[in-house]
């Protein structure tokens, strides 16, 4: 499914200029609840607006520009330059200002850097004169939770095959059970909350399947990843398939969190060629056993009805995969919040339009992927569906208008309810009338029979459930 909003927790040095991001042509997503994650290879995510292939020459010209602002006392030039260095603006030097620029980039030092742009200059070279070495081997089988790369691996040279596995476990049920059980609910929630033939639902995911049993006959797997909890449930998934088949000889895993020269990074899917070789190159490693049985944890409790399982293992070392216990504990986040009753997602969603008024249903997702979401995961589609389940309350938290228009342009601004909802005056569960799932976890209020769990916060940023 897409390259989707996925940027995680990044450092407040981090610099992203607003003017080179733009927004999705939502239209050309149809049938797709990740945007381009499925077959459309059209970039959607607001953040998806730098490819990660840094021109040396441009970082000199940033680096002069930045040391002329230091000596001239600008404000943000110095707070730039005291976030990395002890060093008064007086006294700065050219050496200065390329540290800064470096650091800033994810690097430790300016010759770092420099050594970084050399490499994928020549990968670059190397790339359009025809003489990669060889990467990988047509046996080869790379593993995506879409399509998003597909593409870019061709062009940087990999010979191998590809399989999309793109179920998005992070939103809708993931109950206990047998497989059967399983994929009935999966595949039932993604034709109705995504507006995809039922028919056609089931043959994308009976063709996923089957491409994935049909791994273990490949040679070599890789696994393509990112930190997400929408890539990181579906990567448990995988490692706990892994786990429970007979294995390929040499299964291998590419999860990152963060790429050097990449500052908006949010999914590989915005990754260069040459990038991607540098990843392959630099960030793949085996899956070993410790691999599979994080998998197979982390997936029992991904469908547990209790939450308490998966906070716990959330909370608990995730080597050899540390970016799972962030998204985990995100995922989480999902359920009813203690003081208001709404998910993160649906509490940010009413923040945006308590802070800028009313604004396209499209435009909110780009604000909520680009600068409230910590841990972005949501495509469009999801986000739309997020969008119908927050109005099934009486009364509704938000007031649509324009309805005649596809859903991206149509105006939306907070109720006078959905301003109590985020202010705590009143309780979502006591006014929505829907039923949700987060993994194994049905939310209904009105099922006295259900406990309905709630996450907080403390004061130092530890997740609770209560």
């Amino acid at each position: 499914m897409p390259p989707r909003p996925r940027k995680g927790l990044r450092p407040s040095t981090i610099r992203i200029d607003p003017a080179s991001i733009s927004l999705p042509d939502w239209r050309t997503q149809a049938n797709d609840p990740k945007g381009n994650r499925m077959p459309s290879d059209q970039p959607i995510h607001s953040h998806d607006h730098f490819h990660g292939r840094l021109n040396l020459e441009q970082q000199k010209r940033r680096a002069k520009e930045l040391l002329k602002s230091i000596q001239a006392g600008e404000p943000d030039a110095l707070t730039r330059l005291a976030a990395h260095l002890e060093c008064e603006a007086d006294t700065a030097k050219l050496a200065d200002a390329q540290l800064v620029l470096a650091r800033e980039n994810g690097f430790a030092s300016w010759p770092k850097l420099k050594l970084h742009c050399d490499v994928l200059a020549e990968k670059h070279r190397q790339a359009e004169a025809g003489t990669l070495p060889v990467l990988d081997a047509p046996e080869t089988l790379h593993i995506r939770c879409g399509s998003d790369i597909r593409r870019t691996l061709k062009i940087a040279g990999f010979k191998g095959d590809f399989l999309e596995f793109a179920d998005p476990f992070c939103q809708g049920p993931v109950p206990a059970g047998s497989r059967e059980v399983l994929l009935a609910a999966r595949a039932d929630f993604v034709s109705r909350a995504y507006s995809i033939d039922p028919k056609d639902a089931e043959a994308r995911q009976q063709k996923e399947h089957a491409a994935l049993a049909a791994a273990s006959s490949h040679d070599h797997v890789v696994l393509w990843f990112e930190h997400d909890s929408y890539d990181q449930l579906i990567l448990a998934y995988l490692l706990d398939h892994f786990a429970n088949v007979a294995r390929p000889t040499k299964l291998e895993l590419i999860c990152v969190d963060q790429v050097p020269g990449v500052p908006g990074f949010t999914g590989l899917g915005q990754l260069a060629p040459e990038v991607l070789i540098w990843l392959w190159e630099n960030h793949r490693q085996p899956v070993l056993e410790a691999h599979r049985k994080l998998g197979q944890e982390a997936w029992a409790a991904i469908r547990n009805p209790d939450p308490y399982i998966l906070l716990a293992l959330s909370n608990t070392s995730t080597d050899p995969v540390p970016q799972m216990g962030p998204a985990l504990r995100r995922h989480l986040q999902e359920l009813p919040a203690a003081h208001t009753g709404l998910s993160l997602t649906q509490t940010l969603v009413l923040q945006i339009l308590a802070d800028r008024g009313a604004m396209p249903a499209g435009r909110i997702f780009g604000t909520l992927v680009r600068e409230y979401e910590p841990l972005p995961f949501l495509g469009d589609l999801m986000f739309w569906h997020t969008l119908v389940d927050l109005q099934d309350c009486d009364p509704a938290p938000l007031d649509v208008s324009d309805t005649h228009l596809p859903w991206p342009e149509r105006m939306v601004d907070i109720s006078a309810h959905g301003a109590d909802l985020l202010s705590g005056k009143q309780d979502f569960m006591q006014s929505y009338e829907g039923k949700r799932w987060v993994g194994g976890v049905c939310i209904d209020p009105h099922n006295e029979g259900l406990k309905t769990y709630r996450w907080d916060l403390s004061d130092d940023g530890q997740l609770s459930i209560t």
